[in-house]
């Protein structure tokens, strides 16, 4: 027994390391947000999860499994750079839907959210803040562990917010004691605040998601307030830092948006009622824009329906054409913007559906899907793993029948996903 474990020993260390296959895919068109170029016939090899080559004349090893794409066009696996994937379903408009289930529930009832992302070409999101704090920590883990399927997630853990406020369980008889994880995030100071970020740090967080200003989509809030002082808004940026961690804050109103911009903020989530000052500002600082220009077409349906409460359809009066003629605005003064859709407030498989809107609102084809690959991998702080058909990059790969730069509408009908050389829809 002895000696047959000695041999099966001596076998394995002289045989070769085995590694992964060697995938190839022929793509007749392949678009190259880094340089807004269209490449022609171009063979990507793909080893060990990462491109390792991409070009026209590219030898194919002999060994690869070769993907033909060559009637399609290959674009960068996307990027949603806000999303809420561990809220739970979207059947219910109300943060009250969190109180009819444990924590438990929200994290299964969410896995669904993550694989309907990925399958509509999402590779990678930045998760923005739960309810419950740390099921976006938990599912971005999962996910990574290959327990369930979805994309890439960049997590902030909880929203940062004031009591009462726009990231707040709100709306409850003041008797009614929430369980921790409804109130993690709650500071109402500069020190909290750094407290604050310390824990999630700790807990493991991608980044800090801060609200700037009142909610749409709060019980009692006021979208043209603002919350967070100033000097509460600069401690989270220089606690952040300390910890290498990017701030994106929520504001609608135009002070919020302003303070956040001045405090430091990579980017500033809606940008609702942007001015003039605050769009010179944002240039100026180079400050992101993450506009969800395309999810008040879910929530005046919700209204429609009834299932949405009257508070929230009184908040959000007038803002939706507002906010996306503020997006014209910003678009031409030639501010940063990336791609954001506030998913789950809208259904999981239709972010797909901003691209349009952003090109019908200023942008052309070619900056929407850099807003969505290269300008969103460049605000997550990891242009080096997503974002672009590159070697050494991930191996994040999609396909569309016919040419979304004439025709920006086929991104809603991704017909090949590929993550990190696994494909998950052809």
């Amino acid at each position: 027994m002895i000696r047959t474990a000695a041999v099966l020993l001596s076998v394995a260390m002289c045989s070769p390391v085995v590694f992964g296959q060697v995938i190839v895919i022929k793509a007749g068109r392949l678009i190259d947000p880094d340089r807004a170029a269209v490449l022609t016939s171009q063979v990507i090899v793909i080893r060990d999860k990462k491109i390792e080559a991409v070009g026209r004349d590219t030898v194919i090893p002999a060994d690869a499994k070769v993907i033909d794409l060559s009637s399609m066009t290959v674009l960068p696996g996307l990027i949603d750079c806000h999303t809420h994937l561990a809220d739970g379903p979207t059947d219910d408009g109300d943060p009250f839907s969190q109180l009819k289930r444990t924590a438990a529930q929200v994290a299964f009832q969410s896995v669904p959210n993550a694989r309907k992302m990925l399958e509509s070409g999402f590779t990678t999101v930045r998760d923005v803040g739960v309810y419950r704090a740390l099921n976006d920590v938990a599912m971005r883990d999962a996910i990574a562990k290959g327990f369930i399927i979805g994309p890439r997630m960049y997590v902030a853990g909880a929203y940062i917010t004031i009591t009462g406020g726009a990231g707040a369980m709100t709306g409850l008889a003041p008797d009614i004691q929430l369980p921790w994880d409804l109130h993690y995030g709650e500071a109402n100071s500069p020190w909290e605040v750094r407290q604050k970020i310390r824990q999630l740090a700790h807990d493991g967080v991608d980044h800090i998601k801060i609200l700037s200003s009142g909610a749409v989509l709060t019980h009692g809030s006021n979208p043209k307030s603002q919350e967070f002082t100033m000097e509460e808004l600069q401690a989270a940026v220089d606690e952040a830092s300390r910890f290498g961690l990017r701030v994106a804050s929520h504001a609608h109103s135009p002070d919020g948006i302003k303070n956040a911009i001045r405090a430091g903020a990579a980017s500033i989530e809606h940008a609702t009622m942007i001015d003039d000052e605050g769009i010179a500002l944002a240039k100026q600082r180079g400050t992101y824009l993450d506009m969800d220009i395309y999810d008040e077409e879910c929530i005046q349906e919700a209204g429609r329906r009834g299932s949405l409460p009257k508070d929230f359809l009184q908040h959000d009066a007038e803002l939706g054409q507002l906010q996306r003629e503020n997006f014209r605005k910003a678009v031409k003064a030639g501010v940063k913007m990336s791609f954001g859709t506030d998913a789950g407030v809208c259904p999981y498989d239709q972010s797909v559906k901003q691209f349009a809107f952003m090109v019908k609102y200023g942008m052309t084809p070619m900056q929407a899907i850099q807003a969505a690959t290269t300008n969103a991998a460049d605000l997550l702080g990891h242009a080096d793993v997503p974002g672009s058909i590159k070697p050494g990059k991930f191996a994040d790969v999609i396909a569309v029948s016919g040419d979304p730069l004439q025709d920006i509408t086929l991104l809603e009908h991704v017909q090949f996903v590929m993550k990190e050389g696994k494909i998950y829809k052809q």
